[in-house]
């Protein structure tokens, strides 16, 4: 298999559809966004806009607080995390791009409770992969797949978004 291209309009319309659901279901009706750096952030701008959150989108850098971070170290573009709004028992949608082993959601969940203690915290993800290391699932994912070893999923972005499984 080579390359493969996305609809991502398709994969967001299926993200917007489930979370108005779960929101629906579990009577959620004032939440906060917040995206994982980089193309979490950008699937959470897409996000963000099509369900009309009201507060500004928050941003969260979980590299210092994963649990591999003295091997796996800084990545080469650092964002500093930024939430312009109280989570104190808030309800809030944490966005990924990719779910795989779990240990960057354990870490961003982990920095969100440095910053108080959300009523909830539901993890949406564009795609979640096999192989997790952590008992740690999204709740809401568009695309649940695992290609194997030799691809990797490449979200690009933020204008135009768009993703794509490339071969390695």
């Amino acid at each position: 298999m080579d390359n493969k291209n996305y609809n991502i309009n398709e994969l967001l319309d299926q993200l917007e559809q489930q979370t108005r659901a779960w929101m629906q279901v579990h009577q959620i009706t004032n939440p906060v966004m917040v995206g994982l750096h980089t193309a979490g952030v950008w699937v959470a701008q897409a996000l963000h806009q099509r369900l009309a959150i009201s507060e500004a989108l928050g941003e969260l850098s979980a590299t210092f607080y994963r649990d591999d971070f003295n091997r796996v170290g800084l990545h080469r573009q650092q964002k500093p995390s930024h939430l312009p709004f109280e989570i104190e028992g808030r309800h809030v949608l944490l966005v990924d791009d990719v779910v795989y082993t779990g240990r960057t959601l354990r870490g961003a969940m982990n920095e969100l409770f440095d910053f108080g203690r959300p009523a909830s915290i539901t993890v949406i993800a564009l795609i979640a992969r096999e192989g997790r290391e952590l008992p740690i699932e999204p709740q809401i994912n568009a695309l649940r797949e695992e290609p194997g070893s030799g691809f990797r999923y490449q979200v690009s972005g933020p204008e135009p978004l768009s993703l794509q499984l490339v071969k390695i």
